[in-house]
């Protein structure tokens, strides 16, 4: 008998390709007959001239799509890991995570590399986390904040008059546009978002036909790392809109995890990088944050918080 699934998803081009893609990979096994999309609009998705930060970053992407699921009006969610909190709702999972694309971010500008920005360049991006590390490394850029999809994003380039735009490359690669990418930003630069360029899978408890389906497109060395992403932005409390960085990578059995907190001006930045077994993954994120709090990230991630509410 041939099962028919419905997944829930956003409605934006990317989303809708992540969605899609799935799709197609479910429709590859025999024992599924039909796969449909249901479009959903979420709270971030009808907020858009604030930003994220100032918004409140928990489930601003991912809430009605998961009340779909408790619903029971789809089967499955697909979602953008780093959109994902680190809590989800009871009743609840994300644990299969497919393989990570390209993690990076990447720069797009007219030919200009990062170093060669001329001073006081226009850079726009929505995200926090960007701003910090560019700032730190080059304090001379004016950051724009700008929201949308990849492509109003890429249009910002002329219409909001900018120098450059910083997106994730994940995002550029799978929508087409990686012919566009000036510049793939090295870690040491950026360290990337935690699960970023991850696609999660989100199911009901207690479910275990779909389960055993969903189950078939995991990739458990992308889980590893993300595993550990998350729990260290977990122990730090952290949402997606806040200075925090964390990106892990796998090689054999053992696990590398960096993290990172930064002010929003890059002016104080915490750093550090752990290593331990693949089967350690949520506590050396625990132990990356404890680090990374004994050295003061507490107190910069307060400071964050208190900036955002009073503007």
């Amino acid at each position: 008998m041939s099962l028919k699934l419905k997944i829930g998803t956003r409605g934006s081009p990317l989303a809708l390709w992540q969605a899609e893609w799935i799709k197609s990979r479910l429709l590859e096994f025999d024992d599924i007959g039909d796969v449909e999309l249901i479009k959903i609009k979420t709270s971030g998705d009808k907020i858009l001239d604030v930003p994220l930060a100032k918004v409140g970053g928990k489930g601003l992407f991912t809430k009605e799509i998961e009340e779909s699921l408790l619903r029971n009006e789809t089967d499955l969610a697909v979602h953008s890991l780093k959109d994902v909190p680190t809590e989800v709702p009871k009743g609840l999972k994300v644990d299969v995570i497919t393989e990570r694309e390209n993690p990076y971010d990447v720069l797009v500008s007219r030919g200009v590399k990062f170093v060669d920005l001329p001073p006081g360049a226009k850079v726009g991006t929505s995200s926090l986390r960007r701003r910090a590390q560019i700032k730190r490394v080059r304090p001379d850029l004016v950051i724009v904040d700008i929201r949308g999809n990849v492509q109003t994003r890429l249009k910002k380039l002329e219409t909001e008059n900018l120098d450059a735009v910083i997106l994730a490359a994940a995002g550029m690669i799978r929508m087409g546009y990686e012919d566009e990418i000036t510049e793939y930003l090295e870690e040491s630069l950026v360290l990337p978002a935690v699960g970023q360029g991850a696609v999660a899978i989100e199911t009901r408890e207690n479910d275990p036909v779909v389960e055993e389906v969903v189950q078939r497109l995991h990739h458990q060395p992308t889980a590893y790392c993300t595993t550990a992403e998350r729990a260290f932005l977990r122990k730090l409390e952290g949402g997606c809109q806040v200075p925090i960085a964390a990106f892990g990578k796998v090689d054999g059995d053992k696990l590398t995890l960096e993290g990172l907190v930064a002010d929003l001006d890059g002016q104080r930045i915490i750093r550090e990088t752990i290593s331990g077994p693949t089967s350690e993954a949520v506590s050396l994120g625990q132990r990356l944050g404890d680090l990374l709090l004994e050295q003061g990230a507490k107190e910069i991630l307060d400071e964050v918080f208190g900036n955002n509410e009073e503007s």
